[in-house]
């Protein structure tokens, strides 16, 4: 059942959009980027940061500028060196790197280098605003900072944020291609997500229209290029995808949209560990370590 806030705010943008509709679809824009608060809002969220803390503190962390404020980017020492390949690793909205340790860890285990992004508005980067363009913009920061990446993984709308990184989908920003892809619990059609927002907030044709004009205004690209099923197969990337069937937060359809996209797609199904929990199943962090792991087809043994 809608709380009283959600039932205000819908009938807020009604009102708006019958009198409005321009400034209620900025408005909707406006509060689509907001990110949520920094603090835990659990018990075991506390948790989980307070035991990142120690190895979060054994990192060195740089502070790269975007055209909007700082992002914080983790960098996780290779026991093989400098010269070991490196990967990036995305969290989702509202969360943050400390969350994605477990996946750190064991890339970083299995040789790898690693690299954690803190979003726009998240973690330790500066502001309260995120959108597709900001976050782009963050990776190709990465890249121009630590140099070319092998591997990108990301979580939820971290993983739609690689794969717009990859394809080089904001007007402006270079394509940044890694030789993977790993797509956690990732959504695939972003017109569908700004879609379900505009009928919670119960946006007529106009306000709607006015919305998505946005994303284009932003990005550079209209928001019905937005289909990251479409982007994948262009690219053409070894990518893996994981995902839990009774996720409720993606559902498990966006997985099955990325496994459309051709024979270069695997598909791990990771029943039972719903949308969070599958960035500390062992079997996902197992079975991300041997893809990322595995040699191009020409070069293998």
């Amino acid at each position: 059942m809608p709380s009283l806030i959600q039932k205000v705010i819908h009938l807020s943008f009604v009102i708006t959009d019958r009198f409005a509709p321009g400034f209620a679809g900025e408005l909707a824009f406006r509060l689509f980027c907001t990110t949520p608060g920094r603090k835990p809002r659990s018990e075991n969220a506390q948790k989980v940061l307070v035991a990142a803390a120690p190895v979060m503190a054994q990192t060195t962390r740089s502070v790269l500028t975007i055209s909007k404020g700082a992002v914080s980017a983790w960098y996780f020492k290779s026991p093989k060196g400098r010269d070991a390949p490196l990967a990036l690793v995305t969290h989702g909205w509202g969360s943050r790197s400390e969350h994605m340790l477990s996946i750190i860890q064991g890339l970083q285990n299995s040789g790898h280098a690693v690299v954690a992004l803190d979003l726009p508005g998240h973690g330790h980067s500066t502001g309260r605003k995120l959108d597709m363009a900001l976050a782009v913009q963050a990776v190709d920061a990465v890249w121009r900072q630590f140099g070319p990446v092998s591997t990108m993984v990301g979580h939820s709308f971290g993983g739609a944020v690689v794969v717009n990184a990859a394809y080089g989908s904001v007007c402006g920003i270079p394509a940044r291609r890694p030789k993977r892809l790993v797509l956690i619990s990732a959504p695939s059609a972003l017109p569908a997500v700004f879609v379900q927002f505009a009928d919670w907030l119960g946006l007529g044709d106009n306000g709607r229209k006015a919305l998505f004009d946005r994303v284009g205004q932003v990005t550079g690209r209209p928001l019905r290029e937005f289909i990251g099923a479409r982007q994948v197969a262009e690219l053409a990337l070894p990518t893996l995808v994981v995902h839990a069937r009774e996720d409720r937060e993606v559902s498990a359809d966006h997985a099955r949209d990325y496994a459309s996209s051709g024979c270069h797609v695997d598909v791990l199904w990771a029943d039972g560990y719903g949308h969070r929990r599958i960035l500390r199943a062992p079997c996902v962090v197992s079975s991300i370590v041997d893809f990322v792991d595995q040699q191009p087809a020409a070069q293998a043994a």
